[in-house]
């Protein structure tokens, strides 16, 4: 039985490529998951701001918006914007994050998987499912990291993300579902090597569900299994607009097993093929 506590986690400070300690490095291989304070600039978050503005007026072409619970507020997703707006595509590859990718994947190089988009505006009350990533994902391997983040400041009742604690390495597959209103298994093809994940809300004093506000700049990171969700945006004044990037480093190979999301699939790719450009660009080393 897990040892239940329920608590603010740990939190780093303000890293960069060179100063990450090796404790960010331990939590992360420990828990599946950190905080790092500081570790997107102004100058990025603005640049961010202004492409999530342009991708809710004109969607790129994989909107994925979910109904609102009640007819209350807006939920807006996409994925892979970083094809189609140029600071999108600028943050996945020339900031800061691909560097900070390496270190924490200890990954001779790296390779940008896919961005994401998951903006609550105020008063959305959807929750985001308990869910872990990677088996929506057509690869395997352990070396995948997201990093999320968020012009906006961050709290519990505007959906700040929950983790489990350790649950990466559970090595549980959980069969998808889809994110909305309903609980519809027909859009993701059932994997007979997947798990239903259990009611977690029903039982959270089970679980060690660890959680962290977060200021503009600051982001989570986290492993492609830690299990994840988060509560809606309960607050009227406070927009919740996360957006985040997935990365893999050298032991990822593409995987056409049942079950993945259609739209990161690609046909120029076969079984077992190391990822490569255009679809999954190296990002680092640089050129």
């Amino acid at each position: 039985m897990l040892i239940v506590t329920i608590r603010k986690g740990r939190a780093m400070n303000s890293p960069t490529q060179a100063n990450i300690r090796d404790e960010d490095i331990q939590a992360y291989n420990e828990d599946g998951v950190v905080v790092l304070r500081g570790a997107v600039s102004p100058e990025w978050l603005e640049r961010i701001a202004g492409a999530i503005e342009r991708d809710i007026a004109e969607p790129a072409p994989f909107v994925h918006g979910y109904p609102a619970t009640g007819g209350k507020g807006r939920f807006h997703g996409n994925l892979r914007i970083w094809e189609h707006d140029p600071d999108f595509r600028a943050f996945c590859r020339d900031s800061s994050m691909p560097a900070l990718a390496a270190r924490f994947l200890n990954s001779d190089s790296v390779n940008l998987l896919y961005d994401q988009l998951f903006v609550k505006e105020a008063g959305t009350p959807n929750p985001t499912r308990w869910h872990n990533d990677q088996p929506y994902w057509p690869i395997r391997g352990w070396q995948i990291v997201s990093f999320w983040m968020s012009p906006d400041p961050v709290t519990k009742d505007s959906g700040a993300l929950e983790f489990i604690r350790g649950s990466h390495k559970w090595n549980t597959f959980y069969q998808p579902e889809r994110f909305g209103d309903t609980k519809a298994h027909d859009d993701y093809e059932r994997n007979p090597d997947y798990v239903e994940i259990p009611d977690i809300e029903a039982a959270r004093r089970d679980y060690d569900i660890v959680t962290w506000d977060l200021e503009p700049g600051d982001i989570y990171v986290f492993h492609a299994l830690t299990v994840h969700g988060a509560g809606g945006n309960l607050r009227d004044d406070v927009r919740r607009r996360g957006y985040t990037v997935r990365y893999t480093g050298d032991d990822i190979q593409y995987d056409t097993r049942p079950g993945t999301n259609e739209h990161l699939r690609s046909a120029k790719f076969n079984d077992g093929d190391r990822l490569r450009a255009p679809h999954y660009p190296q990002v680092w080393p640089g050129a």
